[in-house]
């Protein structure tokens, strides 16, 4: 009896917890939930994009030859040259996964910083509302932290020389873009890509199941939403 009657305890006071809105919550719930959801979001997506192959052989992140290197890259391949070009893409894969590390400690911080304000909003917004805060956040930042990385990463690869000198004439006539008219810049603007993207998927994963998380006051917050 004594068993039942604590597993009843347990259960009502679960769903008493559940049956909670997010106007019930006190501030301090709020922040400190999101904020540890956010940092537990940061740390899965930087992992799963900093390992080996986190960018290579994610087909979501995977990055490609730029766009305006399409027609020289089916050229190449018609003469032979493949290998040279699937080098290069390796390599700014490669670039993007070493790069990725700088960014856990500027999402934290940035998270660290938000405020009430900024806090509630996220939780009441999109599903990629906290996505779009790190965004504005941290996106100028992380790129100066990508960009001698993934700089690093190319110098050596004779193909990336070649790709700057082409688009650096390409981009005088309006044929190349201003995002792809230097090859470090197209790696470090895809990299940053990778980083919101997966940001988001864990962040909608958050919100599709709260109680999956294994924080409670995580559970508490996110379960309040929309209650």
């Amino acid at each position: 009896m004594r068993r039942i009657a604590t597993a009843f305890t347990i259960a009502f006071f679960s769903l008493q917890a559940n049956a909670l809105g997010l106007s019930d919550l006190s501030n301090a719930d709020a922040s400190g939930g999101l904020k540890e959801a956010l940092i537990q979001g940061a740390g899965k997506a930087v992992g799963k994009l900093g390992a080996v192959d986190g960018f290579f052989k994610n087909p979501q992140v995977k990055i490609p030859l730029p766009p305006s290197m399409k027609k020289a890259e089916k050229a190449m391949r018609m003469f032979g040259m493949g290998k040279q070009a699937d080098d290069l893409v390796l390599k700014m894969n490669r670039a993007a996964e070493a790069a990725v590390p700088e960014a856990k400690t500027l999402l934290v911080d940035s998270v660290k910083k938000m405020s009430v304000t900024d806090a509630k909003d996220i939780l009441t917004g999109g599903d990629d509302a906290a996505t779009q805060y790190f965004k504005k956040t941290t996106s100028g930042p992380m790129a100066e932290k990508f960009l001698p990385i993934v700089k690093k990463a190319t110098e050596n690869v004779q193909l990336a020389q070649q790709y700057d000198k082409f688009a650096a004439m390409g981009s005088q006539y309006g044929l190349v873009g201003k995002d792809q008219a230097n090859l470090e810049q197209y790696v470090t603007q895809k990299t940053l890509d990778g980083v919101y993207l997966m940001m988001a998927q864990e962040e909608k994963a958050i919100r599709k199941d709260p109680m999956g998380q294994a924080s409670g006051l995580v559970q508490k917050v996110f379960g309040a939403i929309g209650k």
